[in-house]
């Protein structure tokens, strides 16, 4: 058995050995973690606004297109942005889903700007290059917003429609609803 003491121990007395962890490592909490435990969640608790989840997804698309054009491997900065999508949708608290799940697009297009800035040579260039890889990259951006709005989803995010539409959808569904006359069942409005 082995002795362990503190500065703060008194004199004489003894404070049983700690159990150590299966790996070798003394817990400081006195207890042994079973073997196979898994411990929930994530290991960083990394949780983002909206405002810094769209920040966050600009400046990987900027850097990631820019990485594009420095190495001439086009699909380097959608991959990136793909993965950029994901990733900021995983990490963003729900009250800024809203606001993440609409951004992809746009982010990627200011992205493609300023990065077109400052690698292109002319004016002309400069819009050549932003239309085209705004072409080329639409698989991409459709398939970030895919992920984006089903990453969303999956945390619990719905849409919240307007109250008057939804509000005008229940009144003409109650309004045009079955009824049976005289034995025949067809729809009637009712007033």
């Amino acid at each position: 058995m082995t002795q362990i003491r503190t500065p703060n121990d008194r004199a004489g007395a003894r404070r049983p050995a700690r159990p150590a962890d299966p790996s070798g490592t003394v817990r400081p909490t006195g207890t042994v973690r079973p073997t196979g435990s898994v411990r929930p969640g994530p290991a960083v608790s990394l949780k983002l606004t909206g405002r810094g989840a769209v920040v966050m997804l600009f400046v990987a698309s900027f850097f990631g297109l820019l990485l594009a054009a420095w190495t001439g491997w086009s699909a380097l900065g959608d991959v990136i942005f793909l993965l950029a999508c994901g990733a900021v949708t995983r990490y963003t608290r729900p009250s800024g889903l809203r606001t993440v799940v609409v951004c992809p697009p746009l982010t990627f297009f200011a992205g493609c700007v300023f990065a077109e800035v400052l690698t292109a040579s002319g004016g002309f260039a400069i819009a050549e290059g932003i239309l085209v890889t705004l072409a080329t990259s639409a698989p991409w951006l459709f398939i970030g917003t895919g992920l984006t709005i089903a990453i969303a989803f999956g945390r619990g995010w719905r849409p919240k429609l307007p109250g008057r539409l939804t509000g005008d959808l229940r009144t003409a569904v109650r309004d045009a609803r079955p009824s049976r006359t005289s034995g025949n069942e067809r729809w009637v409005r009712r007033r």
